[in-house]
């Protein structure tokens, strides 16, 4: 791979200056990235429809993710406990900002937020009632997978298709489902068989566009050489 200066590109035009600002389409797709990064589902789509994409995601995230953490701290053992019902205040706070373009400065830290309190509440809730270790980290290697194959993809130019969000649930069918489930006692099946469908929607699906897109079929660009030569 050949040397690029700083300022200077690969195919040797001018230096940029470092303060030159981003073109729209740029934020645009970085923005488009973060959004498919959040994981959505079905619910937060709708309420995102509601504020027509005005409601910053960061703020109203970073309120959830405080309640949500002293809500799981202060116990959910007990099936009717506060944390519990999680999800729902999670929900109404992060879901109005799905459609937001994600365009500003701090929006970055919206997607790795919202991991860590789906994979925080799902592992806390499965730990204090009963289902076994290996399940709970069965599930969430799946979603995991699921996540780093729609970051992957994203960097290559290539966009998960629409229904695969709606397939998956999104982050608040997940977490909603887990609740009830909960409140129903029945939280190691509901695991179990969210886990097994997952699997097969996820890795099939995976595995049908890569395969695709080595055939030629697909289109395939390689982001991180175009972010070198733009660097």
């Amino acid at each position: 791979m050949s040397t690029v200066l700083p300022g200077m590109s690969s195919a040797g035009d001018p230096p940029t200056p470092a303060n030159a600002p981003v073109p729209d389409a740029e934020l645009a797709y970085h923005g488009s990235r973060l959004v498919a990064y959040r994981d959505d589902g079905p619910i937060a789509h709708a309420l995102g429809r509601l504020t027509k994409g005005q409601l910053p995601p960061l703020l109203p995230l970073l309120v959830a993710g405080i309640v949500t953490a002293i809500l799981l701290v202060a116990g959910v053992n007990g099936q009717t406990s506060p944390a519990v019902f999680a999800p729902v205040l999670v929900l109404l706070l992060a879901g109005p900002g799905s459609t937001h373009p994600h365009s500003g400065r701090l929006d970055w830290l919206v997607p790795p937020l919202m991991r860590a309190i789906e994979y925080g509440y799902l592992a806390t809730l499965g730990f204090a009632h009963g289902v076994s270790k290996p399940l709970v980290y069965a599930f969430l290697f799946v979603l995991a997978y699921h996540h780093y194959d729609t970051v992957y993809r994203t960097r290559q130019r290539l966009w998960p298709a629409k229904w695969v969000f709606v397939a998956g649930l999104g982050w608040e069918g997940r977490m909603l489902i887990a609740a009830v489930a909960t409140i129903l006692g029945k939280l190691p099946v509901v695991l179990a068989v969210l886990g097994v469908y997952f699997l097969l929607l996820f890795g099939i699906e995976s595995v049908y566009t890569w395969v695709r897109t080595g055939t030629g079929k697909g289109v395939m660009v390689n982001l991180e050489d175009e972010e070198e030569a733009g660097s």
